[in-house]
């Protein structure tokens, strides 16, 4: 994904998984000229289909959608664990939420499969947490954990 279709939010204060969903969803609406209320519900919609949590407090919130060409992604670290109905019942404090076009079926898996193999890395979970900027969060994220 292109460093510029990436947000990041660091230590952000979310009290629960929809005021996280709202958040993101504004910070992707205003930095790529999206509906914030289609995004928000795109993503509660695929939530209830099933946790995006995939374990050590990580979760990859992600939906095709007809509203965007390329896509999108948005890493949040949270200064305070939620609960995301994980299997292995960890709260959540790493998300990375990624919207992709609705046709893309091959890049969407594609992400996903390189995002889970990325935070599946424990040294990239624990620098992701450190991190103390959102440039240092898209650093990590860029160069796959080497700041």
């Amino acid at each position: 994904m292109p460093s510029q279709q990436l947000l990041t939010l660091c230590q952000a204060s979310l009290p629960s998984k929809k005021r996280l969903f709202e958040r993101a969803s504004e910070a992707i609406a205003q930095s790529f000229d999206l509906p914030s209320g289609a995004i928000y519900r795109e993503l509660l919609g695929r939530e209830k289909l099933g946790s995006t949590a995939i374990g050590e407090g990580v979760a990859i919130p992600h939906c095709r959608v007809d509203l965007c060409t390329e896509a999108v992604g948005c890493l949040i670290t949270l200064d305070h664990p939620i609960d995301f109905s994980a299997l292995d019942d960890h709260p959540v404090d790493i998300v990375f939420i990624l919207l992709v076009p609705r046709e893309a079926n091959q890049a969407h898996l594609d992400l996903l499969s390189h995002l889970a193999t990325m935070f599946s890395d424990p040294a990239m979970r624990t620098a992701l947490r450190a991190a103390q900027t959102t440039e240092n969060l898209r650093q990590l994220l860029l160069n796959g954990g080497d700041s």
